[in-house]
């Protein structure tokens, strides 16, 4: 083997390569990869001529050359010794011996295996993905010495209307000290730098905000580089032909009649993670045929809430239940204007007046031609029966009100818990969506092992396909389902809707609810003998906590407080004080002075009087409104019956839904398992060509159910808990040590009563 650097990762393929190529020949040949047969030339012309003539003058029977600087020692020679099989990048001077369409190299003893590799498309790939523009292209300097690439990227160029800057590099530092400055790059070469150099530059590319694209197969883009137009399954197909045309070698077929071209399928590849960071969206006309690398779920950025401080929030912040609490501030007022009918009112007037003259000089100084006054009124109410019951009805009518939005805070809450867990459902289905694209491109795989080996026909392989385009669309709307959860938790939490969150994960004795032993309420709903009492002791806790009754219960004080003012109260008086001093300002004119005989009055002067009311016939009005307080009063009781059973009947509902939730919970594990093992079987049958297409794809679909049921149980579980607790108006996780405590007492209270 010739090569031109040595690294662990290339000892790893080399090892891949090895394994490929003695199970291939098999027996036909001992096949002996000697340490002292594989030389490198470190990008140096000399050195790799020298390691070429080595190899044909040692104990070699054929010879592997791979790297553009081994290439072009090959493209000189005139004949071939030995056995030569090229593969990799070829140079231009290698091309100009082959046949037009690259079919064979009509050289004895000679052979390449070459797969074009397009430049321009990856950069276009790049430029559709980030609308890069200006791209550094990183190109390892021995390559660049060895193989001028700079006409050919003139042409890409021109024809992609792009800015392309080669970088030449010999170690990582020289990459990471030439990136900056371009809104994209990039990796041409880096075929030889470690998975730990590929991870630290795709740091300093994601820390730069630059996106990028890779030469190399999706094993980068798992470290980190953000695209690959080149899979896994393309290195395979090749180490494959590598592999066979040894073994044509070994065979003594003729190397010169071989086919030069591997045809290999593009395949965008895409760090999804690597993309959000970035900040680069990805475009939906390209997520249906690319491969998503890392989980879609990961958030790059946000807040990540869990459970409690989702209620807590959405108790703090939401805009419905804000409203609910102006409504109790409204009432607030109501009770205070009620309560202001006993307060006084005072008023202060001034009062002008011009009489005619002649009339002014005959009414002895009563009525001048000018006259002002001022006075100050005063009335006081001392007892009005109505203003009373007024004071009592809106008091009930506020804590009715009250009662009112703590029902609606318990419905926010669980509202918010309900979104909660529906975000991690679809969390969940997003992952495993994505678990089943990749498991229908692994049975593509298959299917198209076994077209080639004969054991099925194409249509399995596009069948296949058309599961993938699927499956693809599956995945992109579970995506937007998730999307659209996050932005509905974001409104009841009163977050701008676009703002990046996430919700942490919520299991059954873990975290938040580890303390609260939500298991033993289970253990409590699966046990028959626990069930009843249990069930009989939540509706009495719920009829005692649930505000809608206790709102009910303050309009039926209300609807009382108005039968009885509109009964026997109607007949109780209105007793009210009145006071009022006047004071004359100023008279002139004629007629300001008083006749001798009469007395001139005070100036100023005051009166108090006292003022009783008493009802006796309002147009039958009275009688009309106790009438009406009286159905009033009746309708509230049947409202309250009907609340009391609806309680019931909801508790009744929520206990049996966990029973079939703690039920699903175990069975949904054991049919996931169960669907799991038969799908491993059907596949290894299908490869083997014992069961048809339709058989694993059944399995396939059994085990994508299975694992939405059982990946979904936990949560459901516990959203059905939030739901009782809900009927039964409190949250045990906003619940303080000591109420817990006093809810388990309550519960062994009534089991020793009952």
């Amino acid at each position: 083997m010739l090569l031109e650097k040595d690294t662990g990762e290339i000892e790893n393929l080399l090892d891949g390569l090895k394994k490929e190529i003695t199970a291939v020949v098999g027996e036909d040949a001992d096949i002996n990869f000697a340490d002292s047969s594989v030389l490198i030339n470190d990008f140096d012309l000399l050195k790799a001529e020298q390691n070429y003539n080595i190899l044909l003058k040692g104990d070699i029977d054929i010879i592997l050359s791979f790297g553009v600087t081994n290439n072009r020692v090959v493209a000189r020679q005139k004949d071939f010794p030995k056995p030569t099989i090229l593969f990799g990048s070829a140079s231009r001077e290698i091309l100009d011996n082959f046949d037009d369409e690259l079919a064979s190299t009509n050289i004895k003893n000679f052979t390449a295996i070459i797969t074009p590799q397009s430049y321009k498309n990856d950069l276009k790939t790049l430029n559709e993905i980030a609308n890069s523009k200006n791209i550094g292209v990183l190109i390892e300097d021995g390559f660049l010495k060895n193989q001028p690439l700079r006409e050919t990227f003139d042409d890409i160029e021109e024809e992609l209307n792009i800015i392309v800057t080669l970088i030449p590099f010999n170690t990582l530092s020289d990459i990471i000290e030439r990136i900056d400055g371009y809104d994209g790059i990039y990796l041409a070469g880096g075929f030889y730098l470690t998975n730990d150099e590929i991870k630290q530059l795709a740091d300093v590319l994601i820390e730069k905000r630059i996106p990028s694209i890779t030469a190399t197969t999706i094993k980068d883009v798992e470290n980190g580089i953000m695209a690959s137009n080149h899979d896994q399954s393309e290195l395979n197909q090749y180490f494959r032909r590598i592999a066979l045309t040894v073994e044509s070698a070994v065979l003594g077929e003729d190397l010169s009649k071989l086919p030069v071209k591997v045809d290999v399928d593009e395949n965008l590849s895409i760090n999804y993670i690597t993309a959000e960071k970035i900040g680069i969206p990805l475009k939906y006309s390209l997520i249906a045929t690319t491969n998503l690398i890392g989980d879609p779920n990961t958030k790059s950025s946000g807040k990540k809430y869990n459970l409690i401080e989702v209620m807590k929030e959405a108790i703090a912040e939401n805009l419905e239940l804000e409203t609910f609490r102006q409504d109790v501030l409204l009432s607030d007022e109501d009770v205070r204007t009620a309560k202001s009918n006993y307060l006084p009112n005072l008023s202060v007037g001034a009062a002008g007046a011009y009489t005619d003259p002649e009339f002014a000089e005959t009414a002895a100084g009563r009525n001048p031609e000018l006259l002002a006054n001022a006075n100050v009124n005063l009335t006081q109410t001392v007892f009005s029966n109505e203003a009373g019951a007024n004071i009592t009805i809106q008091k009930a009518l506020q804590k009715a009100q009250q009662e009112n939005y703590n029902s609606e805070a318990l419905n926010t809450v669980f509202q918010a818990s309900s979104i909660y867990f529906q975000t991690l459902i679809l969390k969940t289905n997003v992952s495993i969506r994505s678990q089943n694209l990749d498991l229908t491109k692994y049975n593509l795989k298959i299917a198209q092992e076994n077209f080639e080996a004969g054991q099925a026909g194409k249509s399995d392989v596009l069948r296949f396909r058309s599961e993938m385009a699927q499956n693809t669309q599956e995945l992109i709307e579970a995506r937007n389902q998730l999307n659209q959860s996050f932005f509905e938790l974001n409104q009841i939490l009163n977050n701008p809707v676009d703002t990046p969150i996430d919700v942490e994960e919520a299991e059954l004795s873990k975290g938040i609810f580890e303390s609260y032993n939500y298991e033993q309420l289970g253990a409590f709903i699966d046990d028959p003998t626990l069930k009843k009492p249990f069930v009989d002791f939540l509706v009495q806790e719920a009829i005692n906590n649930a505000p809608e009754l206790k709102a009910l219960d303050y309009n039926l004080e209300a609807a009382l407080r108005s039968e009885k003012l509109y009964g026997a109260g109607r007949l109780l008086p209105t007793l009210a004080l009145q006071g009022q001093y006047n004071y004359e300002l100023g008279r002139s004119g004629t007629g300001t002075e008083f006749p001798v005989f009469i007395q001139e009055p005070p100036l100023g002067y005051y009166n108090v009087g006292l003022s009783l009311k008493l009802p006796i016939f309002d147009q039958n009005r009275q009688n009309i409104n106790k009438q009406i307080a009286t159905i009033q009063k009746d309708q509230i009781n049947v409202f309250q019956d009907n609340v009391k059973l609806s309680v019931e009947r909801n508790i009744n509902d929520a206990v049996l839904e966990l029973v079939n939730q703690i039920a699903n919970i175990h069975l949904s594990k054991l049919a996931e398992e169960t669907a799991k093992e038969a799908l491993e079987l059907t596949q290894t049958s299908y490869a083997n060509g014992a069961v048809n297409i339709v058989q694993l794809l059944d399995a396939q679909i059994n085990y994508l159910e299975a694992q939405l049921a059982s990946s979904t149980a936990n949560y459901n579980y516990l959203l059905r808990t939030m739901q009782l607790e809900r009927y039964i108006g409190m949250f045990f996780l906003l619940e303080t040590e000591e109420e817990k405590q006093e809810f388990i007492n309550r519960f062994l209270e009534f089991s020793s009563n009952n």
